[in-house]
């Protein structure tokens, strides 16, 4: 149960901060370069995966995810901002003191006598 509980976290963690957009983009460049080295040397394939020229429809979707994420970001809380009034104050009451009362403890009182002389002996087996 910890284990699942762990992994929601990470799960949440990387939606909230916005990882899964690069997890998104690395298996897209992934399959970029698989499918150009089929066609090209390793350094021709590299150059073309990440020159940003030739990008794939997934390269496309998420630029488009990110840049759509990107607009929605709290523009409504910045926009605008509210302040109390000079009129609303807080009026905050301290309490009185109290009286700390005595606890008597019965059992205590009951116990308050002397243990008997000399001392029991110990049960020898």
């Amino acid at each position: 149960m910890a284990r699942v509980r762990s992994l929601a976290m990470v799960i949440a963690l990387c939606a909230v901060s916005g990882a899964h957009w690069a997890i998104l983009q690395s298996f897209a460049w992934t399959a970029m370069l698989a499918q150009n080295l089929r066609v090209d040397s390793f350094s021709v394939a590299v150059t073309r995966t990440f020159d940003g020229q030739h990008p794939c429809r997934m390269c496309k979707a998420v630029a488009a995810g990110k840049s759509a994420t990107k607009k929605t970001e709290f523009t409504d809380a910045v926009s605008r901002f509210e302040f109390l009034t000079a009129a609303c104050c807080v009026i905050a009451y301290v309490p009185e003191p109290s009286v700390a009362v005595p606890v008597v403890n019965e059992s205590a009182v009951a116990r308050s006598e002397q243990p008997p002389t000399p001392p029991p002996r110990a049960l020898s087996v």
